[in-house]
């Protein structure tokens, strides 16, 4: 380990998967970052491909799907710039981008990080293939114009608290470093050991089904705090750094939520989809978006 949560992952190695104390840190925090697993050429080869699905869904020439339908608010869905702007523009979302990019789809599917969800998840790890938003390229940005500058405290599995396809783990492939200048992670480690509650509550006020776990998480004890709806500061939270080309593991439990950047001219881009160790014949198409944007 090179730092928090940081492991140094040699391709070449004979099990470059077990890391030592790759798998119990992230039982026991809930993430970890996997440093050295992509080629510097892959990295540089997805920036390249991911901007040019950017480009193509803001000159509307590939299909509505990679737009981004879910994430962003109306007024920022598939436009260049908010009400009252000019210039060229740009989204902050590539939906399925996966289809688009050779190299994200060969990162996503990396046998060194395959082999690595395995020994955390389980034998069976799956992703969705095509179904929810596939890969999904993120642009995040501190402009007013911009729909996607922070994200608020949330869990993945509250996004999708019907399904049985939990446990899971979302990986983030850093196409940028990430600093406070241009905003990271924020974890509250071990919270994925906690009985977090479906978002019944939620900044968006959107309905919660009636089919929804009451909870989830590995164990029942209840947070020492709630969830809050913004972007309010947790006891024990702590910021997670990435560099360039690394690959950030987190539980689908984990509580989680993205700072905004403080430098007005810089970007975070990544990547980030997610594996699931479930029932995959239980999947069916749900998102309810609680975090605050």
């Amino acid at each position: 380990m090179t730092g928090l949560g940081v492991f140094t992952v040699n391709p070449s190695d004979p099990d470059p998967a077990a890391a030592p104390g790759l798998a119990e840190f992230y039982h026991q925090h809930g993430f970890v970052v996997l440093r050295g697993l992509l080629p510097a050429a892959l990295v540089d080869s997805i920036e390249d491909e991911c901007a040019a699905a950017q480009r193509a869904v803001l000159a509307g020439t590939v299909p509505q799907r990679h737009g981004s339908t879910q994430y962003l608010d109306a007024r920022h869905v598939d436009r260049p710039n908010g009400p009252g702007e000019s210039g060229p523009g740009y989204v902050n979302y590539v939906e399925h981008v996966e289809e688009l990019s050779p190299a994200v789809r060969t990162a996503a599917t990396d046998p060194v990080l395959l082999e690595v969800l395995r020994r955390l998840l389980g034998n069976d790890v799956w992703a969705l293939d095509g179904s929810g938003s596939g890969v999904v390229y993120q642009d995040a940005r501190p402009g007013r114009e911009s729909g996607y500058t922070r994200i608020g405290w949330h869990s993945d599995w509250q996004a999708m608290p019907s399904l049985d396809v939990w446990p899971g783990a979302a990986f983030t492939i850093h196409v940028d470093a990430t600093s406070p200048a241009n905003g990271f992670l924020r974890v509250v480690p071990g919270s994925h050991r906690w009985a977090t509650p479906a978002p019944y509550r939620n900044i968006n006020n959107v309905a919660v089904p009636a089919d929804a776990r009451p909870t989830g998480g590995y164990g029942n004890a209840e947070p020492p705090c709630s969830m809050p709806l913004g972007f309010e500061k947790v006891p024990g939270e702590i910021a997670v750094y990435a560099e360039r080309g690394d690959v950030l593991l987190h539980d689908a439990y984990l509580w989680h939520s993205a700072a905004r950047a403080t430098a007005d001219d810089t970007t975070r881009r990544h990547v980030r989809s997610g594996y699931y160790a479930g029932d995959r014949a239980s999947y069916r198409e749900q998102f309810i978006k609680n975090a605050a944007r």
